[in-house]
């Protein structure tokens, strides 16, 4: 039985896979990404949030085994209209043990589903994806040096485990956040286009515009949100996947 630490459990989500879902966020990310939308996701332990002048513990330690009864209570829910459980984050491949733990207690009842920015150990990241049925792989940009540029780490690995996905029997769906200046160019989506043509199992592409909004959290954990980039202009929308046949959704 293994531990791990969430900070949100979420039900009835309708956009991280397929049917009705319920969403389980993990701490801990090793990215950086200066648009970061889940800012307390990104330390792997407990801290201080604040809301409205409450302040409260945002993450706590849950075993395998208590959040699979948990999750298991709804699986007739899920079998409905079927929907399942999407583990999400800050990044869930930053507990990789928990995650398969949890993965093969909750598995067959309930389709599994991950959104996940594939940096990872390729090793870790077969061990996952083997248990799962869904994936949302997001891809930020296919330029290493910006890809360290804005999110602190390379896309090496991002890249090999794509490769891997790509090639597997796994649905699956690319998400990319629109990020004004930071990749909305036609160059790094026909790059994206290019590793991802020809994929059996890739069901669409989702391309996520850019909200102001996603810098209200930085204050509730005592961060400043100063993004080196025009927050206030629209992203540029490049969609060269639907004229590829592959479907694509814009949200």
């Amino acid at each position: 039985m293994e531990k791990g630490i969430i900070f949100s459990i979420e039900e009835f989500a309708i956009h991280d896979g397929p049917g009705i879902r319920t969403n389980v966020f993990l701490k801990g990310c090793p990215l950086r990404c200066v648009w970061c939308h889940n800012p307390e996701g990104i330390s792997p332990y407990p801290q201080y949030f604040t809301k409205k002048d409450e302040r409260t513990i945002c993450g706590y330690e849950i075993t395998s085994d208590d959040l699979a009864n948990q999750l298991l209570k709804n699986k007739e829910i899920y079998k409905y209209d079927k929907g399942g459980v999407t583990l999400t984050g800050g990044e869930p491949l930053f507990q990789p043990m928990f995650v398969i733990d949890l993965l093969k207690k909750i598995r067959p009842e309930i389709h599994t589903a991950i959104e996940t920015s594939g940096y990872a150990n390729s090793d870790i990241f077969q061990k996952v994806i083997s248990q799962l049925d869904y994936v949302l792989f997001d891809i930020k940009q296919t330029d290493t040096v910006l890809h360290k540029k804005y999110t602190g780490v390379g896309n090496e690995l991002i890249l090999k485990n794509l490769e891997i996905l790509c090639s597997s029997d796994i649905d699956f769906v690319i998400r990319i956040p629109l990020i004004p200046g930071v990749n909305d160019t036609k160059e790094n989506m026909l790059n994206i286009l290019s590793r991802i043509e020809g994929a059996k199992f890739l069901k669409r592409v989702e391309l996520l515009r850019y909200h102001k909004t996603a810098g209200a959290k930085y204050s509730m954990i005592g961060k400043q949100y100063n993004p080196p980039f025009d927050v206030n202009r629209k992203p540029a929308i490049y969609n060269v996947f639907e004229s590829n046949h592959i479907k694509t959704i814009i949200l």
